[in-house]
């Protein structure tokens, strides 16, 4: 298995919602189809699918999927694209949970949730600047 993640799946209630939300923080939907939505990423794509559907496909109870503890994350190249960002947040409908602020080990970062509670981490991380061409994250930078 090469280690990478091609496709993040997000189960939600409210599919258009949702999708408006993320098309409000200015991503721009894929055409698809069999019900899912996608938004394409820097080598993956967010799909966004009906929680029931979802279960159904794994081949359990909708009530066994809960809520996962995990965060996606989303790296700016400076701290004005953290602000900028966490500042659209409400306006699109989700809710800042954590307003940006530096961190100790030297970042800038703050957490957001969509409005089915799905928690994103916006950061800054000097000591991993993104690829200059595409914007493209690793973890010590480029």
């Amino acid at each position: 298995m090469d280690q990478r993640i091609s496709l993040i799946t997000l189960g939600v209630r409210d599919m258009d919602n949702i999708a408006a939300f993320y098309e409000a923080l200015g991503w721009q939907r894929v055409d698809t189809q069999d019900g899912v939505i996608a938004f394409d990423l820097l080598g993956q794509t967010l799909g966004l699918y009906p929680l029931d559907k979802l279960a159904e496909d794994i081949g359990i109870d909708v009530s066994q999927l809960g809520r996962g503890t995990m965060t996606l994350g989303y790296n700016s190249r400076d701290r004005d694209g953290v602000d900028a960002i966490l500042a659209r947040v409400p306006e699109a409908g989700g809710t800042v949970l954590k307003p940006p602020l530096e961190v100790f080990w030297g970042g800038y970062h703050g957490y957001f949730s969509d409005p089915e509670g799905h928690i994103w981490e916006v950061a800054h991380n000097p000591f991993s600047p993104l690829r200059e061409s595409d914007g493209a994250f690793r973890w010590a930078g480029y």
